[in-house]
């Protein structure tokens, strides 16, 4: 048994547009799973999260921390995988998706100078860090920034 092979028990599931409240031949009628009386069983029950007045544990809690909306994710990039080009080669955001270095450029794309490096580029990207700049210049290549 695998996780992928898990089941639910047969019969255990029931689909959620099953029609209740339509006779108790139906095997769902007269109080449609809702029980006998309580607040539960009429209308007007209340909402999801709602603890009967008391403070509801999702104001309890804390907030932590901070969501900057205009926030990009750049992802960023070892020199040495730019080795999988040939030399001359244009690298740009799509060349490096179609050799599989990257699966989504998202917002942008910044080229840091980890490894070691030989090959003659012309890189196009976003960002560069100073270390790797230096390193694609010093060897004939150009890095420039979109």
């Amino acid at each position: 048994m695998e996780l992928s092979n898990l089941q639910p028990a047969a019969g255990s599931k029931q689909s959620d547009n099953f029609r209740r409240g339509r006779g108790h031949g139906s095997g769902n009628g007269k109080t449609a799973g809702k029980g006998h009386k309580g607040q539960k069983a009429r209308s007007g029950a209340p909402r999801i999260g709602f603890e009967g007045g008391q403070m509801p544990l999702y104001r309890r809690l804390p907030k932590r921390g901070f969501k900057n909306r205009n926030h990009k994710e750049i992802v960023a990039i070892n020199l040495s995988m730019l080795e999988r080009f040939e030399d001359g080669d244009t690298v740009d955001a799509a060349a490096l998706v179609s050799k599989g270095i990257v699966k989504d450029t998202c917002d942008g794309v910044k080229i840091i100078g980890n490894g070691n490096f030989t090959k003659k580029l012309n890189v196009k990207v976003n960002a560069y860090s100073e270390s790797a700049k230096e390193k694609i210049e010093k060897l004939g290549g150009t890095a420039e920034v979109i």
